[in-house]
């Protein structure tokens, strides 16, 4: 088989959970042959499941592993079951690389070294990530794994949007706005392609949800910071906070990793939804009249339209909002009682054509052009990949432009 034609496997860990999927390229672009998922690693109730590129169920059986490498050898030997063709490169996504690893690339062994470096920039994300590539390189050794940095769209973020206000040596320490979702955000750039406005804002919402202002397709604001827990409230994070309010639970006890948990993983939606995360759940819940639930909600909603107004100015005006995301792309009543609070922009949403979940959602009155779109990460780090591949792009695992700086 040629080296650069046969299937890309594509890989996006979570802190317990694996999400895969094979890519083949017989037309000149990336189409889906397997996506596959992994959840409750290391927890009892685990399910492993892959279906082919039209939806159909092919597998799903128990899961029981302890580990991330546990949890990736069940994927390749599933696969291996349904007579796949071997990868002929792996592409991963990587949450953060830290201040030095800001382009997508070949992994090296420096670039490896870096990665496990900057770890404790992303203490929930990047450790399984690392122990994924691992695994890949044992599994299919000789075979080329390429790393798709969340954080790469967003470094053309000005300084001053990427600053934080601490005294400069934290700066150079890397302590900054990077920015995530940088895939997703990629993603809906390359699809509008020749349609992609002056003007952007693209709202990824999700059980992880941040919002970016584009500007001639580049990043030049986003709500998430140094890590994935910073911006709007999210399923089970909290968003910006007082600084003052982490203090305030480090004095009355908890230490630094409980929390570091608890504002990870029990605040947001289900702090506010006594528990809940689901928003499908919540707007069922605030239908029947919980006040919890509908508080939730519209503070979800409060902060998301709050970041866009914010992006109206630092942009001089808008000329298209895209919401996307699991969220951003199925929920009409979030879309609504977001797009409600900018009414004094003329932003205006379309109430039926809200109702499709899909395409251009805004009323013909209003100042700005209102989308749903699907955002597709595994396929844009299967182009990514492919594209490496086949260029042979070097590594750098020190990045010679200035963090934050654009370059």
């Amino acid at each position: 088989m040629n080296n650069t034609i046969g299937p890309i496997l594509v890989i996006n860990s979570g802190s317990s959970s694996l999400k895969f999927g094979v890519y083949a390229n017989p037309y000149g672009d990336e189409s889906l042959d397997f996506t596959g998922s992994i959840d409750n690693i290391g927890h009892s109730g685990g399910k492993l499941k892959i279906k082919n590129g039209s939806g159909k169920t092919l597998h799903d059986a128990a899961f029981e592993g302890k580990s991330q490498q546990d949890a990736f050898n069940a994927a390749i030997q599933a696969l291996e079951q349904l007579n796949w063709n071997p990868p002929v490169a792996l592409g991963h996504r990587i949450v953060h690389g830290g201040p030095h690893l800001r382009r997508h690339q070949l992994m090296t062994p420096e670039v490896f070294e870096t990665l496990k470096q900057a770890a404790h920039f992303a203490p929930l994300h990047d450790p399984p990530a690392i122990a994924i590539l691992e695994a890949g390189q044992r599994r299919f050794p000789g075979v080329p794994n390429y790393l798709c940095f969340d954080t790469a769209f967003h470094r053309t973020l000005p300084e001053v949007a990427s600053h934080y206000p601490l005294p400069f040596t934290y700066w150079e320490q890397g302590v900054m706005r990077y920015g995530f979702h940088g895939i997703s955000y990629e993603s809906i750039v390359s699809q509008l392609g020749d349609q992609l406005p002056k003007r952007l804002i693209v709202a990824h919402l999700g059980n992880g949800a941040s919002l970016a202002a584009i500007l001639d397709g580049k990043s030049i604001d986003t709500s998430m910071g140094l890590t994935p827990t910073g911006g709007v409230p999210m399923g089970t994070r909290t968003g910006d906070l007082d600084p003052s309010v982490v203090l305030w639970l480090l004095r009355t006890g908890k230490s630094v990793d409980e929390v570091e948990w608890l504002l990870n993983h029990q605040c947001g939606l289900a702090g506010l939804a006594n528990g809940e995360s689901d928003m499908r759940t919540i707007t069922n819940a605030a239908e029947s009249g919980d006040p919890a639930a509908n508080l939730a909600i519209d503070i979800f909603t409060r902060s998301i339209a709050k970041t866009i107004v914010t992006y109206i100015l630092s942009l001089q005006g808008l000329d298209a909002l895209i919401f996307t995301g699991g969220i951003g792309e199925n929920s009409a009543l979030v879309r609504a009682r977001v797009c409600e609070q900018l009414l004094p922009f003329a932003i205006q949403i379309d109430k039926k054509k809200n109702g499709s979940n899909t395409g251009l959602i805004s009323t013909a009155a209003s100042a700005t052009e209102i989308h749903v779109m699907a955002t597709d990460e595994d396929g844009q780090i299967a182009r990514h990949t492919r594209s490496m591949l086949l260029s042979g792009a070097p590594s750098r695992a020190h990045d010679p432009v200035p963090a934050g700086v654009a370059g």
